[in-house]
């Protein structure tokens, strides 16, 4: 599939790309994309939660009242789930949400974002951006002649430009990367995926033997 390459300044420079089949034309699997995200969202939980049960509790042990003849259930400790302030029952552990998932399916997953992305046409290619020193204001009034302003943009440069990063940290819902840190997570969250011409080319390259 062909893509006209956009300006900076939102105007179409009048060349044209043609993505890989390899990479943005593979078949959608909506469960590899599934595994993937949850993988993700699961690797960035801390897991320190913690509550107390009932032997952590401190509070007296003594015997509340007799064992019988009140009429109610017996009790032994104020340390009682049952009571105000007691222990809490099968209460959350510190533990790790991590989980394994093979190269492959992660690749797999990444690629089926891709053909995801073109399919509901949020693929743009636009020159290579130059910025000679950090400008956000610059980078804001590119997204707006992109037509992106307030939307969830991914950037996808061919090397880290410190200026480009630069121009973009404060800018909410955008967000730059090179082709070997995105995640399937990004890839999905994002309203539009903005690819410079390096970038396509440096994204094609790691992705193409892969598919």
């Amino acid at each position: 599939m062909e893509l006209v390459v956009i300006g900076t300044n939102g105007q179409e420079t009048g060349r044209k790309v043609t993505l890989s089949d390899a990479v943005f034309g593979g078949e959608i699997n909506h469960h590899v994309m599934y595994l993937d995200v949850k993988q993700y969202l699961a690797n960035q939980r801390q897991g320190t939660h913690k509550s107390k049960e009932r032997a952590e509790i401190a509070r007296t042990t003594k015997k509340l009242k007799k064992q019988k003849g009140t009429g109610g259930a017996r009790a032994g400790s104020m340390k009682s789930p049952v009571f105000i302030g007691g222990g809490r029952v099968f209460g959350p552990r510190p533990r790790d949400y991590r989980f394994k998932l093979n190269k492959k399916v992660k690749a797999l997953a990444r690629l089926s974002a891709f053909a995801c992305l073109l399919k509901d046409a949020k693929v743009k290619v636009m020159e290579n951006p130059s910025f000679t020193a950090p400008k956000t204001k610059d980078f804001a009034a590119m997204l707006t002649n992109m037509q992106l302003a307030g939307r969830r943009t991914l950037f996808v440069t061919g090397a880290v430009d410190a200026n480009v990063v630069l121009s973009a940290r404060n800018l909410q819902r955008v967000k730059i990367a090179i082709p070997s840190g995105l995640t399937t997570y990004d890839l999905l969250n994002a309203d539009a995926l903005v690819l410079s011409e390096a970038g396509l080319q440096s994204l094609e390259a790691l992705y193409a033997d892969r598919a």
